[in-house]
């Protein structure tokens, strides 16, 4: 596994590393705003089965994604109504996770049959950086054997995976925190699936707002 340490003055070619692995079909550890995920391109189905084999991941649970701009969200999920782009224009980049209707031929890693996808656009971090340079959803799941805790250093990211990774970017130790919130849209309701950092009162109350200003 090749190790690369952000600097000050190396971040842009660590970013540009990252991608060109992901790219070639291998799998990244990098730092989130939270924790270390773990990112393989989204439509790469080698690629990701080889991630769930190296979490130990059952193929019944579904993968997040994340996305760098709305435009890579596209590729993924089907069109969006008003309501989530009002969630997104809100809340994006940010710790909030949508459950969206999937588009059509999606490796079925990433929604286990489900028809929806978990996506997000991340706060700022070399995660955010990451996805827009790949202009592709790719996962962020966390970098840990699937039911242990996730990893917030690099160290931590080793001690679970010392072989399997093609590249581990260094970021040093991570925020850690709560995970993002995860929300579902169905129907007219909003359903909170996970609670995380952004409070549902506060998106129900945002949407609110939304709604109010629409009417007048």
């Amino acid at each position: 596994m090749h190790v690369i340490k952000i600097l000050d003055e190396n971040t842009t070619d660590a970013v540009a590393a990252a991608a060109g692995v992901i790219r070639g079909g291998g799998i990244v550890a990098f730092p989130t705003e939270t924790h270390y995920g773990l990112g393989a391109a989204y439509h790469d189905v080698a690629a990701l089965k080889k991630l769930f084999t190296l979490k130990r991941r059952p193929e019944e649970k579904p993968i997040p994604l994340i996305a760098g701009n709305e435009k890579a969200l596209g590729l993924v999920a089907r069109q969006l109504d008003d309501r989530a782009v009002s969630i997104i224009k809100q809340f994006w980049p940010g710790p909030l996770t949508l459950l969206l209707p999937a588009r059509a031929g999606l490796p079925r890693l990433l929604t286990a049959g489900t028809g929806t996808v978990a996506v997000r656009m991340p706060g700022r971090s070399f995660a955010l950086e990451l996805a827009r340079a790949l202009e592709v959803p790719i996962t962020a799941t966390s970098a840990n054997i699937s039911g242990s805790p996730p990893a917030d250093d690099a160290a931590g990211v080793t001690g679970y995976f010392d072989e399997g990774l093609d590249l581990l970017v260094d970021g040093g130790r991570t925020p850690g925190g709560a995970p993002s919130t995860i929300v579902r849209l169905s129907g007219e309701t909003i359903i909170l699936v996970r609670r995380g950092q952004i409070p549902f009162d506060a998106i129900l109350a945002a949407m609110k707002t939304a709604a109010g200003k629409k009417d007048q």
